[in-house]
């Protein structure tokens, strides 16, 4: 199943990519984001089962005040604009910015779905439909996020319906445990992210190159609230110039475009890239409110674990306006009694425009 959806993947990145002519240059160009992570990939269907993101990249502004739906003089305009001058480097003549816009959705379930009743020490039935924006300052080699991600558990959050849409397209079966999902609320989290990319000599033959991306970050509210690092590490031809490869967590899109250099701004053989890549992040969960269960009203709940880490592996190709990535994940147990460590697989389509 994984190398089928791989293998499609790719032929279609291939004829998208054949008819598309060189991106317009930054000022103007937008980018498309479409992030898919399932548990599928390892032959599973538990815990953190399923993730799907589309986010929308803003050309390069100048100002964050230069955004079209800021122009008119109205008190929420105004309002926003006065927030956005007392944001860091919002000021910094020396910087680009852009705006990125996403929606998306997480499912969550136990180990075992057809059992009915409520499973004790088993991560319960959870799901998140939510929306976010992100204000983002970059120059080359950094970039710097400030964000507000917020959306519907429980119930509203449609996860229940998706899976077992899913499941019965598929021909196997469905969950049976929903009843037991933590409840509906509007949960929410500020979000601030750091990436800063170090470019090594290519030192080996022309356009064959190595970077590594640094990135830290934090967030705060009542849907989760935690403090990350991590690392990534590219090697390949005519890296990109853009902040690695991400998978669907709170921050900015890593995947636009940050110079005119970068292969998907070319029109000659300067527009094929790949690499592969290697990461590493850890993140101290201090809420989830996936794990703990709902803010205000006692729901369904486990202990959550304080450390949690990611490591990566992957591989990138992009070609002309068009960028695909995969990741096999391995993430550490995050709750007392979970049964080991989580594989899942994501795939990450970005098409600049």
């Amino acid at each position: 199943m994984r190398a089928r959806l791989i293998a499609t993947a790719f032929v279609l990145l291939s004829c998208v990519a054949c008819g598309a002519r060189a991106a317009k240059p930054p000022s103007k160009s937008w980018t498309f984001d479409l992030q898919f992570e399932n548990d599928l990939f390892a032959n599973t269907d538990q815990h953190y089962t399923n993730g799907i993101k589309l986010s929308w990249v803003s050309p390069d502004l100048d100002w964050f005040r230069d955004l079209p739906w800021l122009q008119r003089d109205f008190k929420l305009q105004r309002s926003i604009k006065h927030i956005l001058q007392w944001l860091p480097y919002s000021d910094d003549p020396d910087r680009q910015r852009h705006v990125t816009v996403s929606l998306g959705q997480l499912m969550f379930t136990p180990s075992d779905i057809q059992t009915r009743t409520l499973i004790p020490n088993d991560r319960p039935y959870a799901g998140w439909l939510y929306g976010s924006v992100s204000f983002d300052t970059k120059t080359y080699n950094v970039l710097d996020s400030f964000g507000l991600q917020a959306g519907f558990t429980g119930p509203w959050s449609l996860a229940e319906q998706t899976q077992n849409f899913v499941h019965t397209v598929r021909g196997i079966p469905t969950a049976k445990g929903w009843d037991n999902q933590i409840h509906t609320e509007l949960a929410f989290a500020l979000i601030y992210d750091h990436k800063h990319r170090y470019i090594f000599d290519r030192d080996f033959v022309e356009k064959w190159g190595v970077d590594a991306i640094s990135d830290v970050g934090a967030a705060a509210g009542t849907a989760f609230t935690h403090v990350q690092a991590g690392l990534e590490v590219r090697a390949g031809w005519n890296l990109p110039a853009d902040f690695g490869t991400s998978l669907i967590r709170p921050g900015g899109e890593t995947s636009a475009p940050a110079a005119r250099s970068d292969p998907r701004y070319q029109d000659t053989i300067k527009s094929f890239s790949f690499h592969v890549f290697a990461a590493v992040n850890g993140r101290v969960v201090l809420r989830d409110i996936f794990l703990d269960g709902n803010t205000f009203t006692d729901s369904p709940s486990v202990e959550k674990k304080l450390l949690v880490g990611d490591f990566i592996v992957g591989a990138s190709f992009s070609f002309r306006r068009i960028k695909l990535s995969y990741s096999n994940v391995l993430r550490t147990e995050e709750f007392e009694g979970q049964n080991g460590p989580q594989k899942f697989g994501s795939i990450t389509f970005s098409f600049t425009y």
